[in-house]
């Protein structure tokens, strides 16, 4: 399928429906098995998946966006906001989990997931969006950076590969001025 044929989008998910939550469990295995599974590094067992993704829609503070090509989902980013306790970091979101299944990518999901993650944390008045990645995720940090997000440091053992260390980097970017704080 060429570009031209495709129709894309990405979306807020609340609930699962039809075959969603299928989709998204086979996206994240094939994501987690091209080396992209934002903290897997061997895809369980359909079933953890499951039960993974029915937890994200459940929880209040992580807001779960999905890509669709053709109507499929392959891929998604979620927006986590602090706990009402935090009262210190309230300005702050945090973008998470970010792939793309390897057979949905080059019609431009990434970069729009991303601005759609970015345009719901200004809407909720968060003025900072901040994220980390693995250092070997050379594709999302050239978008992350292309986008202006700015790397403020790298820890050198940030996950555990093959029982060898790779390191991560962490970005920001702001988004506005202050920010609103939370009721």
């Amino acid at each position: 399928m060429n570009a031209a044929e495709a129709v894309t989008s990405i979306e807020r998910l609340r609930a699962f429906e039809g075959s969603d939550l299928e989709d998204l469990c086979e996206a994240t295995v094939a994501a987690i098995e091209d080396g992209g599974g934002f903290g897997w590094v061997k895809a369980p067992a359909m079933s953890v998946l499951e039960n993974y993704w029915n937890g994200v829609v459940l929880i209040p503070e992580r807001q779960l966006f999905v890509a669709r090509l053709n109507g499929m989902v392959c891929g998604s980013v979620q927006l986590v906001t602090p706990p009402r306790n935090n009262e210190a970091q309230a300005f702050a979101a945090q973008l998470t989990s970010n792939f793309l299944a390897p057979w949905s990518r080059g019609h431009g999901m990434a970069r729009r997931m991303v601005e759609v993650v970015e345009e719901a944390a200004r809407t909720a008045g968060f003025a900072v969006l901040n994220l980390d990645v693995r250092a070997t995720q050379e594709a999302a940090i050239g978008l992350y950076e292309a986008m202006g997000f700015q790397r403020w440091g790298t820890h050198p053992a940030y996950a555990r590969i093959d029982d060898k260390p790779v390191p991560g980097h962490y970005y920001y970017k702001r988004l506005s001025g202050r920010g609103k704080a939370r009721p």
